[in-house]
């Protein structure tokens, strides 16, 4: 999932919470949306080459 940052930066993180710390992970920060959004579409194509 990403959320846009107050300082205009958006964050990459999971949609699933840790379940022993109840927060989601971080999966990074970047500078525009394209490049966030390129970012999830990686992440994804090696989840599923498992």
């Amino acid at each position: 999932m990403i959320r846009k940052l107050s300082s205009g930066g958006y964050l990459l993180y999971s949609r699933k919470r840790n379940p022993k710390t109840g927060k989601r992970r971080n999966l990074g920060t970047f500078g525009t949306r394209r490049e966030a959004e390129a970012r999830e579409r990686a992440v994804q194509f090696f989840k599923s080459r498992g």
